[in-house]
C-alpha cells in the first residue's frame, strides 16, 4: 500500500486477516511434511490419551497416600472448633496461657510436592470445615505488615491498607467490601464476629456446610497454612504468633505449619517463650520413596500400560530423584517428555496402544510404515532367524508383514504379563535377604533385568545360593508370597507356574520333620573310638573318616524338595525374564534415548553460558559468526569478546591492557585501515560498552574485583568450552 499526499499526514491501514499468522495447534507438530497427516495426528491422539490416564492415576494415588495424613489433621481441626465453642474444660486445658493450637505437618524436602498436598488440604477444609482458610509464602511475607495484610485480604476479599477507613470521610458512605479496612488483628476480629453472626441468624436454612454438626457451623475456625515455613524470617513469625496470642479468646486460630526438615525446626527458629504459645501437634507424611515406589509399581511395572521406558532411561529419572530433588511430581513429567518424545519421533508408535486398537493400526500401516517396520533392528534379526522362503515373503510381501506384525504384537503383550508376574515374585523371594543382592526396590531388580540376563550375573548366583539356606518355615513363608502374587495373573503359564508352586507348598507343609535320616548311628562308632586312648596317628584317622563321611551324607527329604523348588523357581526366571530388547518390535512400546532426557532434564547451566560465550553461532546462527577454534570474531557480541580475551590471562587481569584488546578486535568490525591512526583507539562508546560487558562477566561469576591491585580483577573460572 502507497499513498501521496501534498501535506503531511498520519495514514491508518487496517491489518489485512488473511495474512494473519495462524497459530499452530500441538497436534500439528506430530505431522510431517511427507507423511501421512492421519498418522500423525493418530500418534498424537494415543499420546494424549496415555498422559491423561498417568494424569489421573497419579492424583488418584496423591489422594490415597495423603488420606491418612489429612484425614487425621482434619480431625485435629473439627476437635479443636468444636472445643472453643463449646468452651469445655478440654478447651480451657488446650488454651492455657493462650495457646494457639498448631499442626506441624512434616513433608520432607521434595519440595515441589508440596503444593499438590496444601492444594488437597485447603480443599478438604474448605468441604468439611471452614471457608476461612488461607495459604501464605515467606516470598510474599518479607514483613508483619506484609504477612497481616495478605492474611486479612485473603480472608476478607477487601484492600487492606495501615490507615484506619472510619478516618477517611470519603469512604463514609461506601459499602464495607469496598473500603480500606486497617491492616490489624483488631479489624479481623470485628469482621469475624459480623460474618458469625450472620451465620447464626441463617442457621435453620440450608447452606453449604449443613453436614457439620451446630458447633462447627456457628463458630468456623480460621486456619492460617504456612507452606515454607523454613524460609519465613524468624523475627516475623515471632511477631506474628505473639499477637494472635492476644486474641485467641477471641478468634479460633489455628496455625499449620508446613515443615520439609525436621520438627526440630520449630525449637531452632522460635524462642521458648513463643513456642510456649502454641499447642503443637506433629503430623508425618508418607516418605518420598515410598511414594516414588508405588507409582513406579502402579504406572511402570504393569502390563496394562502399553508405553514403556529402557533401563538407562528409567535410570535417568531415578537418578534426579535421588540426587537432586526428591520430587516425584518432577519424575511424572519427566515420564511425560519421554511419552512425548517417543511419539513425535517415532512413526511407529502408532501401534503403541492398547490390544485391541494396535491391532487395527497394524492392519493400516502404508507400504512407507512398512519399509520402517522391516529397518527395525529386532525385525531384522527375527527375519534373520526364519526359514529362506518366508524371509523373501517378510522382505517382499507387505500383506504378510501385516499379519507376522499382529502376531508379533500380540507376543510382546504376553511377555509383558509374564514378565511382571515373575519379577515380583523373584523381587519377593530376595527383598528380604541379607546385603540385597538383587536391590532392596523392585526398581533396581527391573532395570538390572532390562540390560542383562540376570541369570547370568553373581548377584543372582549369590541370591540363589542364601535361598538355599532358608529354614523350613521361612522357605515355605516365601514361596506363598509369590503364590500370592501369581494369582491374579491370568495367564495360560503363569496359572501353571501357580499350580505347580502351590504343589510344592503342599509338600513342604506336609514334611515330616523327623522323616530325616539319622546318622548318627554312622558316627557313633567313630565317637566311641574318640573316647578311647590313642595315639596322634589313630585320631588323625579317625577324624579323616568322620571328615569322609560327612561328604558322602546323603540329604534329607527337606533339602532335596527345597532343591527342587529352587530350581523350578530358576527355570521359570530363566524363561520369562529375558531383557525386552530381544523381543521383535520392541523399539514400538520402548524409549531408549536418555541423552535426550539428561539433556532436558538435568541442566547443566555453566557449560550452556560457556558455550553461548565460546561460541555465539550455536545459538544466535548467524554465518558471520562462524570463526575456526582460538579465533576471535570482531562482529560477535560485546560479551563474547570480552570473555575469549580473558580466557588468554592469567589469575590477575589488567583491565586496561584488556581494554586495548577489546578496542582493537572492535576496530576491525567497524572496516577502519589497520594503517590508520583511528584503528585501536578507544572513545567513550567502546569504553562504555566494555564496561557493560565487563560487568556482566563479573555477575555471571566469571571475574571479581580484587583488593591485590585497583587496576586488575581475578579470574574465577579456567577454561571454556
Amino acid at each position: 500500500m502507497t499513498t501521496s499526499s501534498v501535506s503531511k499526514g498520519c495514514f491508518v491501514f487496517k491489518p489485512d486477516l488473511k495474512k494473519r499468522k495462524r497459530t499452530v495447534d500441538i497436534e500439528e507438530y506430530f505431522v510431517d511434511a511427507d507423511d501421512d497427516c492421519s498418522y500423525g495426528r493418530e500418534r498424537f491422539s494415543i499420546c494424549r490419551s496415555l498422559w491423561e490416564k498417568i494424569k489421573t492415576d497419579t492424583e488418584i494415588l496423591q489422594d490415597e497416600l495423603n488420606k491418612k495424613i489429612l484425614d487425621s489433621l482434619l480431625e485435629f481441626i473439627k476437635k479443636c472448633t468444636s472445643s472453643f465453642q463449646c468452651r469445655s474444660d478440654e478447651w480451657s486445658c488446650l488454651m492455657r496461657a493462650s495457646e494457639i493450637p498448631t499442626a506441624a505437618l512434616v513433608l520432607g524436602v521434595n519440595v515441589p510436592d508440596h503444593d499438590m498436598t496444601f492444594q488437597s488440604l485447603s480443599d478438604l477444609l474448605q468441604e468439611s470445615v471452614t471457608p476461612f482458610a488461607v495459604s501464605v509464602q515467606a516470598k510474599e511475607c518479607s514483613a508483619l505488615k506484609n504477612l497481616m495484610q495478605k492474611l486479612l485480604e485473603r480472608l476478607m476479599g477487601v484492600r487492606v491498607t495501615e490507615e484506619e477507613y472510619e478516618e477517611d470521610p470519603s469512604l463514609s458512605g461506601v459499602p464495607l467490601q469496598q473500603k480500606r479496612v486497617s491492616c490489624s488483628i483488631g479489624a479481623l476480629c470485628q469482621w469475624y464476629k459480623a460474618v458469625t453472626n450472620k451465620h447464626k441468624h441463617a442457621m435453620k436454612s440450608p447452606g453449604k456446610y449443613c453436614s457439620l454438626e451446630n458447633d462447627v457451623l456457628q463458630c468456623p475456625p480460621i486456619v492460617v497454612i504456612f507452606k515454607d515455613f523454613e524460609a519465613f524470617n524468624p523475627h516475623v513469625l515471632q511477631d506474628f504468633i505473639f499477637i494472635c496470642s492476644r486474641y485467641i479468646q477471641e478468634l479460633p486460630l489455628l496455625l499449620v505449619f508446613g515443615i520439609a526438615t525436621s520438627p526440630c525446626t520449630i525449637q531452632h527458629m522460635l524462642p521458648h517463650s513463643v513456642s510456649s504459645l502454641l499447642c503443637i501437634e506433629l503430623f508425618q507424611s508418607l516418605s518420598c520413596t515410598q511414594h516414588l515406589a508405588t507409582v513406579i509399581d502402579k504406572l511402570i511395572l504393569t502390563a496394562e500400560f502399553p508405553f514403556k521406558l529402557s533401563g538407562k532411561v528409567l535410570q535417568v529419572l531415578v537418578n534426579i530423584f535421588l540426587y537432586h530433588d526428591f520430587s516425584v511430581r518432577n519424575f511424572v513429567k519427566g515420564l511425560q517428555l519421554a511419552l512425548l518424545e517417543h511419539f513425535h519421533s517415532q512413526p511407529l508408535s502408532v501401534l503403541c496402544c492398547k490390544k485391541k486398537h494396535a491391532l487395527l493400526n497394524a492392519q493400516k500401516l502404508s507400504h512407507q510404515h512398512l519399509e520402517m517396520l522391516r529397518q527395525l533392528p529386532s525385525f531384522m534379526r527375527y527375519v534373520e532367524a526364519q526359514e529362506p522362503q518366508e524371509q523373501v515373503q517378510l522382505l517382499t510381501s507387505d500383506k504378510y508383514v501385516k499379519e507376522v506384525c499382529q502376531k508379533l504384537l500380540k507376543d510382546i503383550r504376553k511377555y509383558h504379563k509374564n514378565y511382571y508376574c515373575i519379577l515380583r515374585c523373584l523381587s519377593s523371594l530376595t527383598s528380604s535377604l541379607p546385603k540385597y543382592p538383587l536391590g532392596k526396590h523392585i526398581r533396581e531388580l527391573h532395570m538390572s533385568c532390562l540390560e542383562r540376563n540376570i541369570w547370568e550375573t553373581n548377584e543372582y548366583e549369590s541370591a540363589i545360593q542364601l535361598l538355599r539356606l532358608l529354614a523350613k518355615d521361612e522357605l515355605v513363608a516365601t514361596l506363598k508370597k509369590c503364590a500370592d502374587i501369581l494369582k491374579p495373573c491370568k495367564t495360560k503359564k503363569m496359572n501353571s507356574v501357580l499350580q505347580q508352586l502351590e504343589d510344592y507348598i503342599v509338600k513342604l507343609e506336609h514334611l515330616d520333620s523327623m522323616h530325616v535320616e539319622d546318622v548318627s548311628e554312622g558316627i557313633t562308632p567313630l565317637g566311641k573310638d574318640l573316647q578311647k586312648k590313642t595315639d596322634l596317628f589313630h585320631l588323625q584317622k579317625t577324624l579323616l573318616e568322620m571328615k569322609g563321611s560327612r561328604r558322602t551324607k546323603k540329604m534329607t527329604p527337606f533339602e532335596m524338595l527345597k532343591n527342587e523348588a529352587l530350581d523350578f523357581i530358576d527355570c521359570f526366571v530363566r524363561s520369562h525374564l529375558s531383557p525386552p530388547e530381544l523381543q521383535p518390535l520392541h523399539e514400538v512400546c520402548y524409549y531408549s534415548s536418555s541423552g535426550f532426557l539428561r539433556q532436558h532434564l538435568n541442566a547443566t547451566p555453566r557449560t550452556s553460558i560457556q558455550t553461548a560465550l565460546s561460541q555465539p553461532f550455536y545459538y544466535l546462527q548467524n554465518e558471520n559468526l562462524k570463526t575456526d577454534a582460538g579465533t576471535v570474531s570482531s562482529s560477535a557480541p560485546d560479551i563474547c569478546i570480552v570473555y575469549k580475551l580473558h580466557l588468554e590471562c592469567g589469575r590477575l587481569i589488567n583491565l586496561y591492557d584488556w581494554l586495548e584488546a577489546y578496542a582493537t578486535v572492535v576496530s576491525g568490525a567497524e572496516g577502519k585501515d589497520p594503517d590508520s591512526e583511528e584503528y585501536g583507539k578507544v572513545d567513550e562508546l567502546k569504553h562504555a560498552r566494555f564496561i557493560k560487558a565487563v560487568s556482566e562477566l563479573e555477575f555471571l561469576g566469571f571475574v571479581k574485583s580484587t583488593k591485590q591491585k585497583t587496576d586488575h580483577v581475578a579470574r574465577l573460572t579456567w577454561g571454556g568450552c
